[in-house]
């Protein structure tokens, strides 16, 4: 009973939160069918606040966070009239995807701190602590990886997507493209003061195959001899239809 008591009045003692996040999705589930060509999530939400309205500008920073995994990066040179392979690189971690929207640049409403601590910014996000010991310009390879990505929408840097209105309502628009791959995906929200992040919240969403997709992906990857044996069966199978055309077409 002593330690009952002992805990709620820590509990009651400790100051409460100046500010922070409620927030939702548009949606939290993304399914990939065989017409998927991707998919919008609108994120919106309000700032709560227990306390008066603390000095300085408001920045709403939002970002989307895919798998992470390491990702191979080779550097390709010409020697002897051909192009080749001759240096190579492992990314410790690379989001597979990501996407940034704030209310401002970057640069302007988060500190270098803030963005190291909670790996706000693209950069921060591919992880390539192992390249320095690789390479002699581990950056390239760092730049390499963001770059195509960016090429393919899997990266995204969307400064001034987040709409704020009276310091407290927000909301953006982050688009998917169709070449997620699944798994669970995170969507964090940041507010920001002076360059420095004060609240944050996080949320999941679920980007999974459904129907025929679900059911071939796990044949191929749990029962991948059955999948070689049926793929073959269809080729063949494909081959004789197709012959039996051409000769009902002669005839």
């Amino acid at each position: 009973m002593f330690l009952r008591f002992l805990l709620l009045c820590l509990i009651f003692a400790l100051p409460a939160r100046a500010e922070e996040v409620v927030a939702g999705l548009s949606q939290n589930r993304v399914s990939i069918t065989a017409n998927f060509d991707g998919s919008e999530i609108l994120i919106f939400g309000a700032v709560k606040r227990e306390a008066p309205l603390p000095e300085g500008p408001l920045d709403v920073i939002v970002a989307v966070t895919g798998p992470s995994q390491p990702v191979t990066v080779r550097r390709k040179d010409r020697r002897y009239g051909i192009w080749v392979n001759v240096d190579s690189v492992i990314i410790d971690q690379a989001p597979s995807f990501y996407a940034v929207s704030s209310t401002g640049p970057l640069s302007e409403i988060l500190s270098d701190v803030s963005d190291l601590e909670h790996r706000i910014s693209v950069e921060r996000a591919v992880q390539s602590v192992g390249t320095a010991f690789a390479t002699d310009n581990p950056q390239d390879f760092s730049d390499a990886i963001i770059r195509i990505r960016t090429d393919k929408d899997l990266y995204q840097l969307i400064e001034g997507g987040v709409e704020l209105s009276q310091d407290t309502l927000f909301s953006t628009s982050i688009d998917l493209p169709a070449n997620l791959i699944e798994g669970d995906y995170t969507a964090r929200i940041y507010l920001a003061r002076e360059g420095e992040v004060v609240a944050s919240y996080d949320t999941v969403i679920d980007v999974s195959k459904v129907g025929l997709e679900r059911w071939i992906y796990n044949l191929a990857h749990e029962r991948p001899l059955i999948y070689g044996l049926l793929s073959l069966f269809i080729a063949i199978a494909a081959g004789w239809g197709a012959s039996a055309v051409f000769r009902l077409i002669k005839s």
